[in-house]
């Protein structure tokens, strides 16, 4: 958000200095700030899909946060196939961990996660191992 309040301040800025008129500077600033907070504000839904042998646990930003502070939930030893939907806001990040601290040597301990958005994949990762982090983190639809 400070990010967009400095370029917002940087385009008045440059209009300033470029010779427009005050009138249109402050229209456009007018308009960025009414964009940025239109942004921020939308709330978009998000799904997360695990698949794999076993998962310990998930965790996941389950909405109710903002961008800087995410609230994360975990659920311990869920079945696999794992989905869940979610609604979060703004430029917040999708973000899904699935872990498997002891990996059966037969499975390797294959995990896959997925983010979709309107039935579109934000992102996908697969893993294996004794301790397989398989994280898919996206960027918010909103920011793209």
């Amino acid at each position: 958000m400070r990010t967009m309040a400095m370029a917002t301040a940087g385009v008045v800025l440059l209009l300033g200095c470029s010779g427009v008129g005050d009138e249109v500077a402050e229209k456009a600033e007018d308009e960025l700030v009414k964009e940025v907070d239109r942004q921020i504000d939308q709330e978009y839904e998000v799904t997360y899909e695990v698949t794999g042998d076993k998962a310990d646990f998930i965790e996941f930003n389950a909405g109710g946060g903002d961008a800087s502070d995410p609230q994360f939930e975990t659920v311990d030893d869920p079945e696999l196939p794992w989905r869940k939907t979610v609604k979060l806001r703004g430029i917040e990040a999708p973000t899904v961990l699935p872990v498997l601290v002891d990996a059966d040597e037969a499975s390797g301990g294959r995990l896959t996660c997925r983010i979709l958005h309107d039935g579109k994949k934000l992102a996908e990762k697969s893993g294996a191992g004794a301790v397989s982090a398989t994280g898919c983190v996206a960027v918010s639809p909103i920011a793209q």
